[in-house]
């Protein structure tokens, strides 16, 4: 391959594979159902969804319809159920019918939505309820749930899962863990028929009363800690590396990049790193974060658009070689941190710009 200042992002579907697995035995006897959305946490929801197939995969959980879509066109040979959590939003029924997409409801007014579609067209429609047990986000409330119940609004409705969503799943003692769980369990109760999931990627390592019928794993399948901190469990499924393209000597005091802030404390030596917050470095990572580089962690000293400066030391390194910005050495959680966010955000954000390179076998 010719030179190139070009930074590459590896996608390690053999770690991603282990993950699912790990996910798998710690919550066995649910079904492990991926959650794929935002492109597969940017990754790439096509060849993720492939590979999960092949390890057992059988449901999978998208955020927007268009995402459904894809994912459909993308898997077209496989039986898999595609769950939308936006839900049934206005107009959404013909192109949710034509994908064979399962919506999520969230609200009454998606419940009378979904019902009006089903009846109109005659069919029997398969969806999943999502009831608000303590997070106050998306789902109907705990008495909406229960009225449903003694109403016909469900007619035409095949309520095939009942779910709801951890607000502290990552906190295993917080109390709203325990809250919520009783809130769920009595709802639950109201739709016997249904299967039942509250967890995702941290819910599914609380606990068997945790699991139920099906856990929806997201960032813990591309190696994000399900308590937010590095799991020796799970192994690193995105690598980003770029090319040092110079070294520099910086003296004790002297400024470096914009703004008069960062300096070095001592005499040293820079590398340039061909990768900045274009290619989706988080620029905050500076304020703690490291690189893997000349064989040890090492210092950021700032992130710009198209660089990142790391801190060499005595490390022997020359202009070519690869810097590893995040990855088995400079891990998820532990960038996250330093940026001030978490897992998700680090992931989705990595961009196009970067070279993509799928390691390990994908079910074609």
């Amino acid at each position: 391959m010719a030179p190139s200042s070009r930074a590459t992002l590896s996608i390690d579907l053999d770690a991603l594979a282990h993950n699912y697995h790990v996910i798998a035995a710690e919550a066995a006897g649910a079904e492990t159902a991926p959650v794929v959305k935002a492109d597969g946490y940017g990754l790439g929801a096509a060849p993720v969804a492939r590979r999960l197939w092949a390890e057992g995969a059988r449901t999978f959980f998208v955020a927007r319809l268009e995402e459904g879509e894809a994912l459909r066109a993308a898997i077209a040979q496989r039986s898999a159920r595609i769950i939308v959590l936006d839900g049934f939003v206005p107009g959404s029924g013909p192109r949710l019918a034509a994908a064979a997409l399962t919506p999520v409801l969230n609200s009454l007014d998606q419940v009378a939505a979904a019902s009006q579609f089903a009846r109109a067209a005659s069919v029997a429609l398969p969806c999943v309820l999502q009831v608000d047990t303590g997070m106050n986000r998306q789902g109907l409330g705990r008495d909406q749930a229960a009225a449903l119940t003694q109403s016909d609004r469900l007619a035409g409705l095949e309520i095939e899962l009942v779910m709801s969503h951890l607000g502290s799943g990552a906190i295993p003692d917080h109390v709203r863990n325990t809250q919520q769980l009783a809130a769920f369990q009595a709802v639950r109760a109201l739709f016997p028929q249904a299967r039942a999931s509250l967890a995702a990627s941290a819910g599914a390592f609380l606990g068997p009363d945790y699991r139920f019928d099906l856990v929806r794993p997201g960032i813990s399948l591309f190696g994000g800690g399900p308590q937010e901190r590095p799991d020796p469990r799970l192994r690193a499924v995105a690598r980003l590396e770029a090319p040092i393209l110079d070294i520099r000597h910086v003296g004790a005091g002297e400024l470096i990049g914009y703004g008069t802030t960062i300096a070095a404390e001592q005499a040293t030596r820079v590398a340039l790193v061909g990768a900045g917050y274009a290619d989706g470095v988080i620029r905050a990572t500076r304020r703690g974060g490291q690189a893997w580089a000349a064989g040890a962690l090492r210092r950021l000293y700032i992130v710009d658009m198209d660089l990142t400066v790391v801190d060499l030391g005595d490390g022997l390194a020359r202009p070519g070689d690869m810097v590893e910005l995040l990855g088995p050495h400079a891990l998820l959680d532990d960038q996250a941190q330093a940026a001030g966010s978490i897992a998700h955000e680090c992931l989705v954000r990595l961009s196009n710009r970067a070279r993509r390179l799928y390691l390990g076998a994908e079910a074609a």
